[in-house]
């Protein structure tokens, strides 16, 4: 299907602004990367110039180059260089220039690191909240090969919250996913997290793989069996011609009907589903913002979010 031509629910208007030039100014003066750059994210125009507030970066950690190689996923495979021990510094100096009060930091795979990068991310998210408290943190980290003492570091420097995305429903983890990820380990750091802390928890999930109905009902239903307190869903959109194929275009209604099914049935906080919806996605964010900073109901949260999302 990567040959036909995409619906209009799919168009994407191309970054621009000046809130959006001077994000990718100063990141690049500091040497960092995004994910937003890198896996190549249609919101990325929209979030970086900040619409309805300061914007949102979703900075990516220990360098572009992952030891994973995801059939989904644009960011490059091998090459792997050493760890920039300035970078936790940086990525919180540039937090402050651009003025964000919601920080969402990811990275790539580092199977080849002694801790899989745990310390580095946990160095990271400690340099944020010691120059400034009221900054929530959210990280979307990777499973550590299901490394416990990886993911209790992740939890010790007591991040807002903690996200890892299953990215898929378990009957296609592989091909999408890099074999050394797996459905069950996934759901495994979910639940560490939950079982160790009272951080909130996220995780995403890509449609039009090829999935079935009853297969994205039980991925959600084994979610919530986790505890898992947020879930995204959003179009696979193919990063190129090498990789994988988009298997169908899911119309919005459909991404409506799941949102209502987790959120109304399964009982997740929040639920944003859409075409262009991405794991760390504003909608989301601003959702957790409001019943971590300001105490609001799961009802009044939902609404403002989704009212500044423009959905």
């Amino acid at each position: 299907m990567s040959g036909r031509r995409k619906p209009d629910w799919l168009k994407m208007r191309p970054p621009s602004g000046r809130r959006f030039t001077d994000i990718k100014q100063t990141l690049r003066d500091r040497d960092l990367h995004t994910v937003c750059e890198e896996a190549n994210c249609p919101n990325m125009g929209e979030c970086w110039s900040g619409r309805d507030g300061p914007g949102t970066a979703t900075f990516m950690l220990m360098g572009d180059r992952c030891s994973r190689g995801c059939n989904f996923c644009d960011v490059q495979t091998g090459g792997m260089e050493p760890l920039d021990p300035d970078e936790p510094a940086n990525v919180a100096a540039a937090v402050a220039e651009i003025g964000l009060d919601y920080v969402v930091l990811t990275s790539v795979d580092r199977d080849d690191l002694p801790d899989q990068g745990a310390s580095h991310f946990a160095q990271t998210i400690r340099e944020i909240k010691q120059r400034d408290p009221s900054i929530l943190v959210e990280v979307l980290i990777p499973d550590f090969q299901g490394d416990e003492e990886a993911v209790r570091k992740i939890i010790d420097a007591k991040p807002d919250v903690i996200a890892h995305n299953i990215e898929t429903v378990e009957r296609l983890q592989w091909p999408v996913r890099d074999r050394r990820a797996n459905y069950e380990q996934s759901l495994s750091v979910l639940e560490q997290v939950k079982r160790e802390s009272d951080i909130y928890t996220k995780t995403s999930i890509m449609l039009g793989l090829g999935e079935y109905d009853h297969e994205i009902y039980q991925t959600l239903s084994d979610l919530r069996e986790a505890d898992v307190d947020v879930v995204t869903l959003g179009q696979y959109l193919q990063p190129s011609r090498t990789h994988l194929d988009v298997f169908e275009y899911v119309h919005p209604d459909a991404f409506e009907t799941w949102r209502q099914v987790a959120e109304d049935e399964l009982g997740f906080l929040y639920c944003a589903s859409g075409p262009m919806v991405r794991s760390s996605y504003k909608a989301g964010e601003l959702f957790v913002d409001a019943i971590v900073r300001d105490g609001k109901s799961v009802e009044q949260a939902r609404r403002e979010a989704r009212t500044a999302a423009g959905s």
